[in-house]
């Protein structure tokens, strides 16, 4: 199963982009990934058009909250779902998402209840993910 990241805006403050890079790295000895920024006024259908044919899930602070072994559970019964050839996480810009966009998602998660700068959002997703796979393949990386 592919993973795609489609983010409003190229990171722009240095720490958010090199994290960005860590993870993007790391996660691709996991599974096919790739982040794709987008540059755009009308950015809900941006993303959305992008996304066709994945399944979407849209980055939200009203989404639902996941524990890292929720995100693993997650990712395996999506993995599991043969027909689900791809997963497409959506990062909005400052703005964040429209109602109609979440709408039209399979899912909307949260990775934190406090409103997040999206490029740190990206980052932390990124993390995620990776602690994720890592906990899924039984790695040391992640610790309860």
């Amino acid at each position: 199963m592919k993973i795609v990241c489609l983010a409003i805006g190229k990171p722009k403050l240095s720490y958010a982009a090199e994290g960005v890079r860590e993870y993007e790295a790391r996660l691709r000895h996991y599974a096919p990934f790739s982040i794709e920024y987008l540059k755009t006024r009308d950015e809900s259908s941006a993303l959305l058009n992008k996304s066709e044919g994945a399944y979407r899930i849209a980055l939200d602070e009203r989404g639902s909250q996941l524990s890292t072994r929720e995100i693993a559970r997650e990712i395996t019964r999506l993995e599991d779902r043969g027909e689900i050839k791809s997963v497409a996480f959506l990062i909005g810009g400052a703005n964040g998402h429209s109602p109609a966009l979440r709408e039209q998602c399979e899912a909307t998660w949260s990775l934190s209840r406090m409103t997040m700068q999206h490029e740190l959002a990206l980052v932390v997703l990124l993390e995620q993910l990776y602690r994720a796979y890592t906990f899924k393949r039984g790695e040391p990386y992640h610790r309860e």
